[in-house]
């Protein structure tokens, strides 16, 4: 029997009245492609992350793809990332031409194995790509370790992780190409976008020419184009979105936090033992919570399935998995891969469930989460 209560979703975007004002601004004003509200969010983005050049784009795939490009990545090298991803990851790595190679997950981060990582590098690697899964960061020094010592360029995929922090400073603030997402179950939004953070401007200028056909404007000289470019370019309505969730990011990133705090201490010190499940690890002070995952105990081949249906029959709540692995969609598979490559990738791919995590959860929202999972795990 279904429970009476509301529909709890997975996730759900907060948007502000104020923020739904400044996009019916952009819409009387006359200018809604790229103009002044981009030229704000990037100036703002830019100075949240010390200064660094700071581009936006219609999405957070293309950002990957134009860092890779900028890098100089193309046929004949390889590009190394984790199995547990959105297919976006690794997809970008075949729109330059390079392959992709995989490197199995640390069963408790989630996160690329840097010891899998290091054993990964051949005489053709050319970069790696971490993904920063819920939002956590992986270990940043010795990834940066690791890059230096192969001399690698890294392209972060930290879709997820805006507001994160690797010990006391925010990613974004450092490292090499960092690229963000802004699609609608992120914890800030422009409903689709997203944005790379650079190392200079002639990066930046080379990003521009990506993200517009490659074309390099001259005022009444008319145009030149000199690189093989996209249509990219986010739009001032997507900015102004962009602009209102930005403001509250402190909030936003905090209020995860403390949702996430009470899970854990919903869930008890207990939970595990008796459930045979996996909490996420604790990392109030890195991660920024963009989901909460729990990985399910192994009880056949419909464990997942079994599971949602009855968090979501029964107690009228909605989950989602993050991710399925890369490596054994077809696509990956006519490349190669195959089953039992990843078996750490390939477990947690299986058994992951992603529950409520959002902004305008409520703490009796996680209360009611947990009871149903522990009624349905606890028998």
């Amino acid at each position: 029997m279904t429970s009476a209560l509301p529909f709890l979703p997975f996730s759900k975007p907060t948007i502000d009245e104020a923020t739904i004002a400044a996009v019916g601004e952009v819409l009387r004003s006359g200018w809604i492609t790229s103009g002044p509200k981009v030229q704000a969010f990037e100036a703002q983005m830019s100075e949240y992350f010390g200064g660094r050049p700071v581009r936006t784009f219609n999405s957070g795939t293309c950002t990957m793809e134009i860092a890779l490009r900028i890098a100089g990545i193309g046929p004949g090298d390889e590009v190394i990332t984790t199995p547990i991803s959105w297919v976006a990851t690794a997809n970008v790595i075949i729109e330059v031409g390079a392959t992709p190679v995989f490197a199995d997950i640390d069963p408790i981060t989630r996160n690329l194995d840097l010891d899998k990582l290091e054993a990964a590098i051949t005489p053709r690697t050319k970069a790696i790509i971490p993904v920063y899964l819920s939002g956590l960061p992986v270990d940043m020094d010795r990834l940066y370790a690791i890059a230096r010592k192969h001399n690698l360029r890294v392209v972060e995929d930290a879709a997820q992780a805006f507001g994160s922090e690797w010990k006391g400073q925010r990613i974004g603030a450092f490292g090499d190409f960092v690229s963000f997402s802004f699609q609608a179950n992120k914890n800030i939004t422009t409903g689709e976008g997203g944005a790379l953070v650079l190392n200079n401007l002639e990066e930046a200028r080379l990003a521009e020419k990506y993200r517009l056909q490659g074309v390099t404007r001259s005022g009444v000289d008319g145009i030149d184009v000199d690189v093989l470019g996209g249509k990219y370019n986010m739009s001032d309505i997507m900015a102004a979105i962009g602009l209102g969730q930005f403001a509250n990011i402190a909030a936003i990133t905090a209020h995860r936090r403390n949702l996430a705090r009470h899970y854990y201490a919903c869930f008890g010190a207990d939970f595990e033992a008796q459930s045979g499940a996996q909490l996420p690890l604790q990392a109030f002070d890195s991660s920024n919570y963009h989901l909460f995952q729990i990985i399910l105990p192994d009880r056949g081949p419909s464990t997942r399935a079994d599971f949602m249906r009855a968090l979501q029959e029964g107690y009228n709540i909605g989950t989602g998995y993050h991710y399925a692995p890369i490596h054994l969609f077809t696509l990956y598979r006519e490349r190669g891969f195959k089953e039992g490559m990843f078996p750490v990738a390939e477990r947690i791919g299986r058994l992951t469930v992603t529950l409520p995590m959002f902004y305008a959860m409520s703490m009796a929202d996680v209360e009611r989460t947990v009871a149903a999972v522990k009624a349905i795990l606890i028998k």
